[in-house]
């Protein structure tokens, strides 16, 4: 067996490390991200001991970032995506903008020149993929309103920064650098032999357009009927291989046809497959590899860490830290206010942009190389995403407790006389209903639980995260409520304190339990049951207050057993011992 094994030994070595540490972070009742980045610097290249493939992990991680937005693209649709438009277009630019000034200004005190300051301030203009979905999707988040304006931002952010990646090396000696070769990487514009800025960004822009053209176009109907194909031929292992031939293979060939970044080209591969039937289980089967690329990318990150630039530049790494969390994420604050939504909108797209990550590495190493930026810049930058990174879940707590606040305000408000009720969240009020039923989940189960409800004339309610399912169960004349089962703000709409019976009939169990154990505080005295996939899963609910797990293995079991003796019943000769005389 050879030895020289680094692709092994990166994942071997990073995962186990990444899982120790984020164990003992968890214990210590801090996120488990700060294990993993520390694992990161442990393996480095700055610390004592092995040092994993420092190259190997960045592109592994890479396919972490491919995942992640094609499971997020699995849950948008265009519509979803022009429906935000009007805020996340304007707002991006404003807060990329804002960030720039502010990097200029650091970058000035450090006597910089402006070409620095510029590639350093848009450095830390641009939000991490991963940091933010993970804020979105621990907190179910990101098919709400504020989820939608949060990966619309995103995506402009992703195409402003691809363009900046395409004419930063032919403006590089106007910005003090010096020319890329046609040769060098990115170098598009001198091997393309363009005379003109204007002319590399308007080539930029039509490759661009044409590739969402052909997505949204081609793409459309080719990528849902190959899964409807490879469904139908009944192997789960060629369904998932299919999947993620899909995610990644669109994402590669977008970047190498079209200079599209990879997490771009996932996403719209994703968003395509959204209508499809089959998007659910499609992002089930990419979730467990998701999340093991998504801890090598924090591993990758920490690996840049040197931490002797917290002893050489303490008050630069201050400086880049406090645009990061203050200045860019209070730009984004006021942005979100000026056009007039909520401070809770505000406040969840604030804090999710209060961080860095991959791609101000790749415009911070492509500086370096241009030598625009002096060398220190990348460890400044570096550093200032590990810091961000570490705060970001630590501002979202704060944002779950003053939503917890604001919801206890709001609700005592609304239960003195002559007060007008808390706001609902738009477009849906809370529910009049009291002494009433609420089936979370419209899937198989959930439809046949809500039409025997239906029949049977009780008053009930449904909870479902899909929107276009939510539509239909409202035109068959059912209350629903749509958005993720875990929202704070969607579970208060429930009135769960006057609910008698919750039924949960979400397959996930940690989905499930979030919904149960907030039922059980909310209301003591609600009645629980619950549908579980496992032995586990039943005990894991049971822990968090269901009264009734049914699994649907146990169920499929006693029935047949029921069959078996019913048989037994009827094949025994009548008149013989044993049996029952006529």
């Amino acid at each position: 067996m050879p030895h020289d094994t680094p692709l092994i030994a990166t994942i071997a070595v990073g995962l186990g490390l990444a899982f120790l540490l984020g164990l003992a972070a968890n214990r210590m009742r801090l996120p488990p991200i700060a294990g993993y980045l520390i694992a990161g610097v442990l393996i480095g290249p700055f610390t004592p001991g092995f040092v994993a493939d420092q190259k190997m992990s960045q592109e592994l991680a890479e396919i972490g970032v491919m995942l992640l937005m094609f499971g997020v693209g699995l849950h948008f649709s265009l519509k979803d995506l022009l429906s935000v438009r009007a805020i996340a277009i304007p707002g991006a630019i404003g807060q990329i903008a804002a960030a720039t000034v502010l990097g200029m200004v650091l970058s000035a005190t450090l006597g910089w020149s402006w070409g620095a300051g510029l590639v350093f301030g848009l450095s830390l203009s641009v939000a991490s993929t991963v940091v933010l979905l993970k804020a979105l999707q621990e907190r179910r988040l990101v098919e709400t309103e504020r989820g939608k304006i949060a990966v619309g931002w995103l995506i402009v952010e992703d195409i402003f920064m691809v363009l900046t990646l395409v004419l930063l090396p032919p403006l590089a000696g106007f910005l003090g650098g010096r020319e890329a070769a046609p040769g060098e990487p990115l170098g598009m514009a001198a091997a393309l032999g363009l005379g003109t800025v204007w002319e590399t960004l308007l080539f930029t822009a039509l490759k661009i357009a044409v590739f969402v053209g052909l997505m949204l176009v081609v793409g459309r109907r080719i990528i849902p009927w190959l899964l409807h194909y490879v469904a139908h031929t009944g192997s789960r292992e060629l369904f998932r291989l299919a999947v993620l031939a899909v995610a990644l293979g669109v994402a590669y060939g977008s970047a190498a046809l079209f200079g599209v970044s990879f997490a771009l080209g996932a996403f719209f591969a994703g968003m395509v497959l959204a209508e499809s039937p089959l998007s659910t289980q499609a992002a089930k089967d990419t979730l467990p590899l998701r999340d093991a690329f998504a801890v090598l990318f924090f591993v990758s990150v920490g690996m840049l860490f040197n931490p002797f630039v917290l002893v050489n530049q303490p008050l630069a790494v201050l400086g880049t830290f406090l645009i990061i969390v203050a200045g860019k994420s209070g730009a984004a604050y006021l942005i979100v206010r000026l056009f007039r939504h909520s401070r809770h909108v505000a406040l969840t797209i604030s804090a999710s942009l209060a961080q860095i990550g991959e791609f101000s590495f790749i415009l911070v190493v492509l500086g370096t190389s241009l030598q625009i930026l002096p060398p220190e810049a990348r460890d400044l930058v570096v550093a200032g995403a590990i810091l961000s990174i570490l705060v970001n879940p630590l501002l979202f707590f704060g944002l779950d407790k003053w939503t917890q606040r604001q919801e206890r305000v709001e609700d005592a408000a609304a239960a003195e006389p002559g007060e007008p009720a808390a706001p609902a969240e738009p477009g849906e009020a809370p529910t009049k209903r009291s002494g009433h039923v609420i089936v979370v989940g419209h899937g198989q189960v959930g439809s046949s639980v809500a039409a025997g409800l239906k029949r049977a004339g009780s008053s009930f309610l449904v909870v479902e995260s899909d929107s276009g399912r939510a539509a239909a169960v409202r035109e068959q004349g059912m209350e629903c409520f749509s958005g993720a089962s875990g929202e704070p703000e969607l579970l208060r709409q429930l009135n769960i304190e006057g609910a008698k019976v919750l039924v949960s009939t979400l397959p996930d169990p940690f989905e499930a339990g979030h919904v149960i154990e907030h039922a059980r505080a909310v209301n003591p005295a609600i009645r629980i049951i619950a549908r579980a996939t496992s032995t586990d899963s039943i005990a894991y609910l049971k822990s968090l207050g269901a009264d009734l797990v049914f699994s649907g293995q146990e169920e499929i079991a006693q029935s047949m057993l029921t069959a078996l003796a019913k048989e037994s019943r009827d094949a025994e000769p009548q008149g013989q011992p044993g049996g029952t005389a006529a």
